[in-house]
């Protein structure tokens, strides 16, 4: 296959951390040359980590889980305040990291293996680092908040001036628009209220922040793990929602997706999917041709060389990371050079609480578990269209979504959720090896949040409108909620 025609002259780059998006880089210009190799590259890469796969040489035993949650950092008024750096350099631990903005900063956990306690151990382990971060914040006259979407945001924030000062991000920013021969990013969403903003750079990105879920998964099942993924993606989000506000304009009940699709306006060769996108079908074979796609695709954007032998897949695994599916495989290389594959689930908002993310990501694992365990992901009947409407129709209307699913008319979010996919979520824990302690305390919080119908946008809404709609007042309650560690069905809205 002939390499896809790009605009190339000074195209700029991004590396990731460990190739997802993280290192920084030491150059930011490539030419002709630069694409022709990275696209040599990345071909060699692709062919091996196929064949790898069919020779079985992949890590492909145990279960491992990990979350990314992407945080604002806040002045005393609620609006963005730009001092990743220095809190970052103030704390000086690698768990908490720069992103886009200068407002933003993303905090992970360490991988865990997934059994028994593993729930409980992250929300210890995730709820004290928060914790510890946010007292160092507040010494810089800075609040940590998780949040979607930031009500207050304003254009101005949204700027260049803004952005990281690393090299990384502002190749990232000046690939895209040079991709864009200079045209603006037009974001244009309808709901109660209408946005529509014009932006001449990627900053618009910022405005969305996410709670990231890993799963990684035995090679030769990654496949049913992803289709399952994509299955329970819409009842799933539905009960997550954390975005309604942006710009001071109510909009879906989970902004967020909308804001991100349009904030990079890249799509593949044949203009039929963006960079950022819920996918173009389920997985007939092996995980391996997520990969094929992205090469055939979608044209490289940053073409980082690297040195190092095919094996570790740097080139496969930096295009991977252009690449924003909504459920995104990833490959990682283990420190024997063992090669494994994880599921990256990126549906979720960040917030309310630290308690209700990992209440999330219990209810996502233990029911994906339960659809490859039972069969579903393979013989449910749910067609890819109906799975992809049933997304945006989440992110739109949230609980009240009325959703396609296996054998059934359209159905309800919440009674799906409470009838079939919750009992499901703790089956599935079980075979995990979750303890029986962790499965109620966990799936109860997100059953319960369910059924009274009280996600972090219902809140937000409602909280709006007893406050006459004075955002600021607002986000003071929603921050004051949110230092109560309470999970979000038992907040007041008094």
């Amino acid at each position: 296959m002939s390499m896809p025609q790009l605009r190339r002259q000074n195209i700029s780059l991004v590396a990731e951390r460990s190739n997802d998006m993280g290192e920084e880089i030491s150059r930011s210009t490539f030419g002709d040359e630069e694409f022709e190799k990275f696209h040599d590259n990345l071909t060699t890469e692709t062919r091996l980590f196929a064949q790898s796969m069919n020779k079985g040489v992949f890590a492909d035993e145990d279960y491992v889980i990990g979350f990314e949650i992407e945080a604002w950092l806040l002045d005393h008024n609620f609006f963005p305040n730009p001092i990743n750096q220095e809190l970052i350099s103030k704390l000086g631990d690698p768990l908490l990291v720069a992103e886009l903005s200068r407002f933003n900063v993303e905090m992970n956990c360490q991988p865990l293996a997934l059994t028994n306690d593993a729930f409980s151990r992250a929300n210890a382990n995730l709820f004290g680092l928060w914790s510890s971060f946010n007292r160092v914040a507040h010494t810089l006259d800075c609040n940590m908040v998780m949040i979607g979407t930031l009500p207050v945001i304003r254009d101005e924030d949204l700027s260049l001036k803004n952005i990281t000062p690393l090299k990384r991000y502002e190749a990232l920013n000046n690939a895209v628009m040079q991709r864009r021969h200079g045209e603006p990013l037009v974001i244009e969403i309808d709901g109660a209220d209408h946005l529509r903003s014009e932006h001449q750079d990627l900053m618009l990105e910022a405005a969305t922040t996410s709670f990231q879920i890993h799963l990684k998964t035995p090679v030769h099942l990654a496949h049913r793990y992803y289709n399952a993924s994509l299955m329970a993606s819409a009842p799933l989000l539905a009960a997550c929602t954390n975005a309604p506000f942006v710009f001071e304009k109510s909009l879906w009940s989970e902004t967020r997706i909308p804001l991100f699709e349009q904030s990079v306006p890249l799509t593949n060769s044949a203009g039929t999917h963006g960079r950022v996108t819920f996918g173009s079908g389920y997985l007939d074979g092996m995980v391996c041709d997520v990969f094929t796609e992205n090469l055939e695709d979608y044209p490289v954007i940053l073409p980082l060389n690297f040195d190092q032998e095919p094996e570790a897949f740097h080139h496969l695994r930096l295009h991977n990371g252009t690449i924003w599916r909504w459920n995104r495989p990833l490959v990682g290389v283990e420190r024997n050079g063992t090669a494994h594959v994880r599921l990256e689930h990126r549906t979720m908002p960040a917030g309310p609480t630290i308690i209700d993310m990992i209440a999330n990501a219990a209810c996502y694992i233990g029911l994906v578990r339960h659809m490859v365990d039972s069969g579903f992901d393979e013989t449910s009947g749910l067609s890819f269209a109906d799975a992809t409407e049933n997304y945006y129709k989440a992110a739109k209307y949230g609980l009240v979504a009325e959703l396609a699913w296996s054998g059934q008319a359209k159905v309800a979010a919440t009674e799906l959720l409470l009838e079939e996919l919750i009992p499901g979520a703790r089956a599935g824990l079980a075979a995990f090896g979750v303890s029986e302690d962790d499965i109620s305390l966990y799936l109860d919080i997100f059953a319960a949040r369910v059924r009274s119908g009280q996600t972090g946008t219902h809140w937000q809404l409602a909280m709006h409108d007893a406050l006459s709609g004075d955002f600021r007042k607002m986000m003071s309650a929603y921050c004051e909620q949110q230092r109560s560690a309470l999970p979000v069905h038992q907040w007041s809205l008094s």
